[in-house]
């Protein structure tokens, strides 16, 4: 199955400037997901990081592999959130950062479910450029629902 914008903007209740998924390329229901990211000179992050070498933030790909780890979570348990509900992050490990990100790039972000326990999801986790690894990391995540 793949996802387009418009199917993404119903899962996630991200938006401008923080909305890092641009396309789901395909999900496996309980198992993986892949998703891109086009990252352009347009983006706000990049007056400042960095005037003279814009160079996309390591945070903001870990921020976009969860939120591709938050649509699988979603598909797994055949759910769409509502205002009440949150995604969280509740740890990243093993973080590696192995090559800048640069506009004009495609992050193409590839989660697996590795395991889904009394409401913790923990992620693999890798963004690539071509076929270079950009940032890989197990990610746990959870949903929490708010008053």
């Amino acid at each position: 199955m793949t996802m387009d914008i418009h199917q993404i903007l119903k899962q996630l209740p991200h938006r401008y400037p923080i909305l890092l998924v641009d396309r789901v390329l395909d999900i496996q229901k309980g198992v993986s997901i892949r998703a891109l990211k086009n990252v352009t000179i347009n983006e706000p992050v990049f007056t400042g990081h960095f005037p003279h070498r814009p160079v996309f933030p390591g945070v903001l790909m870990l921020e976009a592999l969860a939120q591709t780890a938050a649509l699988l979570a979603f598909d797994t348990l055949g759910v769409t959130p509502d205002d009440k509900t949150v995604y969280y992050f509740a740890g990243i490990d093993g973080a590696r950062f192995k090559r800048p990100v640069e506009p004009g790039d495609q992050l193409v972000m590839e989660v697996t479910l590795q395991r889904m326990k009394a409401g913790i999801f923990k992620f693999g986790a890798v963004a690539r450029v071509g076929d270079e690894v950009a940032c890989e990391a197990e990610l746990m995540c959870t949903m929490r629902t708010i008053a």
